[in-house]
């Protein structure tokens, strides 16, 4: 690690704690010295859903040939079949339901898992790191994953509640009759909206304002929300370029039920909602054209897989589906959290019509106060600046369009504005949903880190902000690997089989 680099992430750390500690005397934004409420406040139904230890422990192979099909594309060891011999542990803390595992030859590490978006219902359920579990166990590592406490888009509660399962994991291992040090090293790791708590609990922000702390050696958020609320900014300009673009007069966003109609019936020929296995996502010829344009560069630029992605990856009718919010992410937020002053709206070759719908095209500006630090602990919404002081290693796939290719980029431009950016390794997969991963990508991901975080050297990365670079077809190849059978899920593969069909596979 770099001395400069860390000397300047651990000023910024201390400036957040000097702003903290401000807000907690009545300074800062807070006019009246009260927080106000927010919808999230008052939802207090969450309820753990029971489970035990002898519950199956999803493993994504145990036959010999997985086995062997794993290490060939990885280079990493496993025996197949049976795992090694592991305690098992279940429970429910502060709110919080886990699970973890630690094997008997425990090699003194612990890996946290964070789950992605539950939705919005009461109930809380627990997520089993499947992908990595073997790799974990087969290399000594415990594992520890949390339900949170709440569900909704509640990052602040997934970093709060994770980090407090780590710091409990000691006394849970004693209470269950099994005595183990403290763990020599913690890493996190997560998947969407787990991604984004993985980032976050590495950054400056996390380790000077969360209630619970825990100094991480290392992490892996795998198609993670890397931008942070850029996510909901861009969900926002989807809809304002599809309302523009389909000649509906800039009414509020919150009326889309109204205009609904109208605007599919411009756009789309196969609407986002109307769309099958059969019948893929299909823009008209005109308009919906000059919308997807505009779409492919709101996400990312011009980049393989993405009208794949688009038209049968099976992710865009969920940002589509977010359309008509109130810009507080679902009551996560007490005001409107979202912005698009910052937003240019481009058609590629169409000069003329970019300039025309950026003139028309309403502006939303975030209040600010909607997301500013806390005096109580972690901002409602945790950025992600890329002020980090430990490897981090970040995968996401190109055809995503739920949480899209740009997330990478702007955790990529972010660490590097903070002088982090050798911190920071990127990998593109060329998948086209979200989450798309196989095996082999996200165990490749995690061992590289762990290597790094070692002492071995920075593993390889690709760039994902150069825009010529990432518009290469065969962008991506570096670190994609092809879907095994008896290892990777019947999704996974039949998204990879459509990429085939396509023509946009890899070279083997």
């Amino acid at each position: 690690m770099l001395p400069a680099t860390h000397s300047r992430v651990q000023r910024a750390a201390l400036a957040l704690l000097a702003a903290a500690a401000l807000a907690a005397c009545g300074g800062g934004n807070d006019n009246d010295g009260t927080e106000l409420p927010r919808a999230q406040d008052n939802r207090t139904t969450f309820a753990v859903v029971p489970f035990s230890n002898t519950t199956a422990y999803p493993d994504f192979e145990a036959s010999a040939s997985g086995a062997a099909s794993f290490r060939a594309l990885t280079g990493t060891t496993s025996t197949g079949g049976a795992l090694p011999a592991t305690s098992r542990w279940t429970g429910t803390l502060n709110g919080a339901g886990y699970r973890m595992e630690v094997p008997a030859n425990w090699n003194g590490r612990l890996v946290m898992y964070a789950h992605g978006y539950a939705g919005t219902g009461d109930n809380l359920t627990v997520t089993t790191p499947s992908a990595l579990r073997r790799y974990l166990i087969e290399n000594g590592y415990a594992w520890a994953a949390s339900t949170y406490s709440k569900n909704y888009y509640d990052v602040r509660a997934g970093i709060e509640d994770t980090n407090a399962l780590a710091n409990a994991f000691v006394r849970i291992a004693a209470d269950n009759g099994r005595t183990l040090a403290a763990p020599s090293k913690i890493y996190i790791t997560g998947h969407s909206m787990g991604g984004h708590v993985a980032a976050a609990a590495v950054e400056a922000e996390a380790l000077a304002t969360a209630r619970n702390k825990v100094a991480y050696a290392g992490a892996v958020p795998m198609c993670g929300v890397t931008g942070d609320t850029a996510l909901f900014d861009t969900f926002t300009a989807m809809q304002i370029a599809a309302q523009t673009v389909a000649g509906v007069p800039a009414v509020p966003l919150t009326r889309w039920p109204e205009i609904a109609t109208q605007v599919n019936t411009a756009l789309w020929t196969v609407a986002p909602a109307a769309a099958t296995a059969t019948s893929p996502i299909t823009p008209t010829p005109v308009l919906g054209e000059r919308y997807v344009g505009i779409l492919k560069n709101l996400t990312g630029g011009e980049r393989p897989l993405f009208r794949l992605g688009l038209q049968r990856g099976g992710s865009f009718p969920s940002a589509y589906g977010t359309f008509g919010s109130d810009g507080t992410i679902n009551g996560i937020l007490d005001k409107d959290g979202t912005d698009t002053t910052a937003i240019t709206y481009t058609i590629d070759g169409d000069t003329a019509a970019s300039a025309a719908i950026n003139a028309a095209a309403q502006k939303v500006t975030a209040d600010p106060d909607a997301n500013r630090l806390r005096r109580d602990g972690l901002r409602w919404i945790p950025k992600v600046n890329g002020q980090i002081t430990v490897p981090v290693v970040a995968i996401h796939t190109l055809g995503d369009l739920f949480v899209p290719f740009h997330m990478i980029q702007a955790y990529r431009n972010r660490a590097n504005a903070a002088g982090t950016g050798n911190l920071l390794v990127t990998r593109a997969i060329r998948g086209i949903s979200h989450c798309d991963f196989t095996v082999a990508e996200q165990v490749e991901a995690f061992d590289a880190m762990i290597r790094w975080e070692g002492g071995g050297a920075r593993p390889a990365g690709d760039d994902v902000t150069t825009a010529s670079v990432v518009a290469q077809p065969t962008y991506g190849c570096t670190f994609t690997r092809a879907a095994v059978s008896g290892t990777d899920s019947a999704t996974t593969t039949a998204l990879r089989g459509l990429i085939a069909a396509s023509g946009g596979s890899c070279a083997p």
